[in-house]
């Protein structure tokens, strides 16, 4: 018998070789019908991989993560499998499921191209196999079987991720169909539980991500257990499409790219500047209570600075290659992280136990280099600006002052109206060491204090292992926008690694020399992502209080101009942001254009208005219509304002 933990702590004994299905099967038989795969000791499998000895176990559905994850995982199989019968010759690289579905990269053999005009008859293809219910059979092989296997098909790519990556008793195979593949899985048992698929894009992708290799077609797809899901997903995709930031921010002129400045390197237009300097400010309002020392470093550091720090070793690939300058021997590296630059602060003169916790914060321009196909308006780019801060404490005030950095971000997302978000404690892998700096005490020790921590708050975590910094844990905060899509944002980390590899230290109480231990926080994450999120979760309605303009003034001619004007200064001498539209266009079009930059207030000025010294007020999307005086409405705009600003001051 095995002894088999669920979450809620219950314990249950079953037969040696009990399987997923078997344990759901016992619990109820809609559970069993819903069951997609199970963790076991906190590792995913299929439903009928045997259960031997006494283990955690949780049951997975569609509706988690982890369910979606092994539901996409097989449908990118089965999507291979479709190509396969579709395009004789294709050959297949990697196909793994991602956030929203799944992809798989493939070269067609020479003459075939794959494109929109073919996204029905693969996805016909696709559930045409999928109703057959092939079952998914996993299987241990050796690497010599496995070269010999995909030879005999004329799979080559398959071949080289065989000799250069794989060894002797890593390697499994799955099988479905006529189709088999190369992977660790887990997956569906059959693809009768596939019922509803769209191939969603075409995209071209380097083999390996290696710009110098060969371009492959990456085929996008995501699938579904029912066809009303898929029907509902689609209508969020039309919402999305709707919400999308790069084209709301065209609209609102808030930023722009340039093929001559470069690639993911955007430009703040003023309407955006004046927006982002409202969200610093808001941060530096929320943290004035925590006594941050704000500074400015450079955009470059010395090649021997991230050497030290580690950043050259483990985060050489997503950084700019080095600079060489006339010297010999000297190299600079544009600034990936800003916590070395923070580290060489804290050590330009001795520190005591009383100079602690010392909070270091920069809103910091930071460079990294993503392939040009991964970039993505302003959510992937190649130089961001972290809302950063490097917060150097004593062990004893690690769970405190974590406390309160929880309390920040908390704070924004309540300004923000980000009510619907999780907090995720993203771990080191134990069995990929190498990746990460530091010792194993460390690492449990840093750890230990961000559960502890968030204990303390009665924050609802979920932990998953391999996602953390080579350096250090990291609490990471997840926010559901207003579709219900899932965006990471504001980020917390514990970090004893740095501190001594700087061979940074305090005196103590004892006069002893100790380290100290080093939190990094970002609220926002970075500027430019929290502000695609925020236009992607409002739609471009931002708070009246951050709004690059809160009020448009249309005069109805330009007989009106002058007064349109007058009311203009006025409104600016109380603080509110308002521009004239004195175009020679009827008021209509005005009202229009308007709406589309997403004005909040419009106020109409004509005859009337300008006789008797009123607006008339209009709010955006057509709703309530007032007509009042100048005085009148700007205390309404300024009180509106202070309103939304409270969660600020509490």
């Amino acid at each position: 018998m095995v002894k088999i933990t669920f979450p809620d702590g219950s314990v249950r004994e079953y037969e040696q070789g009990v399987t997923g299905l078997q344990i759901a099967e016992s619990i109820s038989p809609a559970l069993a019908r819903n069951v997609v795969s199970c963790g076991v000791n906190g590792e995913t499998v299929e439903l009928n991989r045997p259960i031997n000895e006494d283990a955690n176990v949780e049951l997975y559905k569609f509706e988690d993560e982890q369910g979606k994850h092994t539901f996409w995982h097989t449908s990118a199989h089965l999507l291979a499998e479709a190509l396969k019968e579709l395009y004789p010759g294709i050959q297949f690289g990697f196909g793994p499921a991602v956030e929203s579905g799944f992809f798989y990269d493939v070269m067609p053999a020479e003459g075939q191209v794959i494109s929109e005009n073919d996204f029905a008859k693969i996805e016909a293809k696709m559930m045409e196999l999928a109703k057959k219910n092939e079952p998914v059979v996993r299987k241990e092989v050796s690497k010599a079987d496995a070269l010999a296997e995909f030879k005999a098909d004329g799979q080559t790519y398959k071949c080289e991720h065989i000799e250069q990556d794989l060894e002797d008793g890593t390697i499994t195979t799955y099988t479905q169909g006529n189709f088999t593949d190369l992977c660790r899985g887990p997956h569906l048992m059959n693809t009768g539980l596939i019922k509803a698929v769209k191939i969603t894009s075409v995209a071209g992708a380097f083999w390996r991500g290696d710009a110098k290799r060969e371009q492959m077609t990456r085929i996008y797809g995501i699938s579904f257990p029912k066809k009303k899901m898929l029907d509902e997903y689609l209508v969020i995709l039309e919402e999305a499409k709707k919400r999308d930031h790069r084209k709301i921010g065209k609209e609102m002129e808030l930023f722009m790219f340039s093929e001559r400045v470069g690639k993911g390197l955007p430009i703040w237009l003023p309407k955006g500047t004046a927006l982002r300097l409202r969200l610093q400010n808001l941060l530096r309002t929320l943290q004035k209570p925590y006594n941050y020392q704000e500074v400015i470093c450079p955009g470059i550091g010395g090649k021997s600075l991230y050497v030290t720090s580690g950043h050259y070793a483990h985060y050489g690939k997503d950084a700019f290659q080095p600079i060489h300058t006339p010297e010999e021997d000297e190299e600079y590296m544009l600034k990936p992280m800003n916590c070395p630059h923070h580290c060489e602060v804290y050590a330009r003169k001795p520190r005591s136990y009383k100079d602690l916790p010392l909070r270091i914060g920069e809103f910091g321009t930071v460079f990294r280099y993503e392939k040009s196909g991964e970039l993505h308006g302003l959510t992937r780019v190649r130089t961001f600006t972290q809302d950063d801060a490097h917060i150097f404490v004593r062990s004893d005030q690690v769970k405190s002052e974590f406390e309160n950095v929880i309390d920040v971000i908390l704070k924004v997302f309540k300004i923000f109206g980000f009510e619907n978000y999780e907090a995720q404690i993203s771990l080191r892998d134990p069995k990929d060491t190498e990746k990460y700096i530091g010792t194993d005490e460390i690492w449990e020790e840093s750890e230990n204090a961000i559960r502890e921590a968030c204990k303390e708050k009665g924050l609802e975590t979920r932990e998953e292992v391999g996602e953390a910094a080579f350096y250090g844990p990291k609490l990471d905060f997840m926010v559901k926008d207003a579709i219900g899509r899932r965006w990471q944002l504001g980020t917390i980390q514990v970090d004893y690694n740095l501190p001594e590899r700087f061979k940074l230290e305090y005196t103590a109480e004892d006069n002893s020399k100790k380290t100290p231990v080093m939190i990094h926080r970002a609220p926002f994450g970075s500027l430019e992502r929290f502000t695609a999120v925020l236009i992607e979760h409002t739609a471009g309605h931002f708070p009246l209080w951050l709004t690059p303009d809160q009020v448009a003034i249309l005069p109805i001619s330009e007989k009106f101009n002058d007064y349109a004007q007058k009311v203009r200064q006025y409104l600016d001498k109380q603080g509110v942001r308002a521009l004239v539209d004195d175009r020679n266009e009827k008021i209509g079009r005005k009202i229009r254009d308007n709406e589309l930059k997403r004005v909040p207030y419009m106020v109409i000025v004509g005859e009337k208005e300008s006789a008797e010294g009123l607006v008339s007020m209009r709010k955006q999307g057509g709703g309530e219509q007032a007509t009042m005086s100048m005085e009148e409405f700007a205390q309404r705009i300024n009180a509106e304002v202070v309103e939304q600003l409270k969660a600020a001051e509490e």
